[in-house]
């Protein structure tokens, strides 16, 4: 039901597996992904927290609950959760996005545009990898890396009317 976007079906169903089995970390986890996608931020984080308990190497929960707390702008515990998602699966280019843009809320432009680096040389097909550290460069003051940027996230995204593009580059 989650891949059909019945979120709330999903929830009734994972409740399920739940009262059979409270262990059961990855239906905490994919409750936790159902509220993420339905904005009950506070919700999410509760399951993705249980998740974790029960399964504390799941770096998928560390990231979605990192999400989560950014979207409460509580930016220093996401940071905290995408360090521990990246401490246990180093290689996945999204938790060093997901880092980037919390580190990019608290104004910290210079280490978003590291994490922006990694999460591109990981994944050099990330089009909001390049959106986002083109936002940040643009912050920065670098605002020649900062058209660059826009332009190469509009090819990889696809977008040939981007914002990003008209602000930054004219």
């Amino acid at each position: 039901k989650n891949n059909l976007k019945d979120f709330y079906g999903a929830i009734s169903d994972y409740n399920k597996a739940i009262e059979l089995d409270p262990n059961l970390a990855k239906a905490y986890y994919n409750r936790g992904v159902s509220k993420l996608k339905l904005k009950d931020y506070n919700g999410a984080i509760s399951d993705f927290t249980k998740a974790i308990e029960l399964n504390p190497n799941d770096a998928n929960a560390y990231y979605n609950r990192g999400l989560s707390k950014g979207n409460l702008k509580d930016h220093n515990g996401a940071i905290s959760d995408f360090n521990k998602a990246i401490e246990l699966d180093p290689d996945f280019s999204k938790y060093y996005g997901g880092r980037g843009i919390s580190k990019a809320s608290l104004k910290d432009y210079s280490g978003a545009i590291r994490d922006y680096n990694k999460a591109i040389e990981l994944d050099p097909n990330d089009g909001g990898a390049y959106h986002n550290r083109g936002i940040s460069k643009y912050y920065s003051g670098d605002l020649i890396g900062a058209c660059e940027d826009a332009k190469e996230s509009a090819s990889l995204l696809g977008d040939d009317d981007s914002q990003l593009v008209k602000v930054v580059c004219n």
